[in-house]
């Protein structure tokens, strides 16, 4: 008897373990939404600032190793570098080279 007793016992506390467990993983407060919402920014903020770092690096190596291409300009308005090969590519907003067809080149307004 005193063993089912002892074994009903462990099984609640066990269950009641689990339930505030799971309590504990919500973010019902205001305290928790805040903080939530606080990562959300700060990870979008870094990753906004690992972008533009990444494109003035590419576009600081892509002006010291490659020639720009003068007098034309990229889909989006910027610079269009040629590479040792002569491909001609533009560096978006995420620092990544784009390669360009000569189809997508467009010639610079005099200004």
């Amino acid at each position: 008897m005193k063993k089912r007793y002892l074994l009903g016992l462990a099984a609640m506390f066990v269950a009641a373990l689990f339930a505030t467990n799971v309590n504990a993983q919500e973010k019902k407060t205001e305290v928790g939404k805040a903080i939530q919402k606080t990562g959300k920014a700060v990870k979008k903020g870094a990753a906004t600032v690992g972008n533009k770092t990444a494109e003035v690096a590419v576009k600081g190596g892509a002006k010291v190793v490659d020639q720009t291409y003068k007098g034309k300009m990229a889909p989006d308005g910027s610079n269009v570098y040629i590479d040792g090969k002569n491909r001609k590519y533009y560096i978006n907003k995420k620092g990544a080279k784009i390669y360009l067809k000569a189809s997508q080149i467009r010639t610079r307004p005099v200004q």
